[in-house]
């Protein structure tokens, strides 16, 4: 009766530990998905911009496409239940936690100031296939 015990104690504390790491594992795999969903994004648009409806920085950076009559595609992260995890994964794809990020063809152009700034230079238009400021 005493072994039974002991074997159903072990037993359980094997479970724990089983469920312990499936948890480890499972968000493991949700941050790789995050992961997964921001590269996908950003490789399927030729615009993309990681932003939230109420920062005005983001606001910032939206009204340079607009200027350029661009639309980008905007992951709005405050108005997704996975919004904080998304953010999570995009701070270890470039290292920054701040919104606006922003992704021309692919390549990561940065937050609103520089966004702003590649506006200004001309490297926006240039990244975009627009010859001048002229030509809008």
């Amino acid at each position: 009766m005493a072994a039974a015990g002991r074997l159903g104690t072990a037993t359980v504390a094997l479970l724990a530990v089983a469920a312990a790491l499936l948890g480890l594992l499972s968000e493991g795999s949700a941050a790789a998905t995050k992961k997964a969903f921001v590269k996908k994004t950003v490789a399927a648009h030729d615009i993309v911009i990681f932003s939230k409806s109420y920062c005005p920085y983001c606001r910032r950076a939206k009204s340079v496409f607009k200027e350029l009559d661009k639309v980008p595609y905007v992951v709005e992260l405050d108005q997704r239940e996975d919004g904080p995890d998304i953010q999570d994964a995009l701070s270890k794809i470039v290292g920054r936690r701040t919104v606006p990020q922003v992704f021309i063809h692919g390549k990561h152009i940065g937050g609103s100031d520089d966004t702003v700034e590649a506006y200004e230079s001309g490297r926006l238009a240039e990244l975009l296939g627009i010859n001048s400021k002229d030509d809008l």
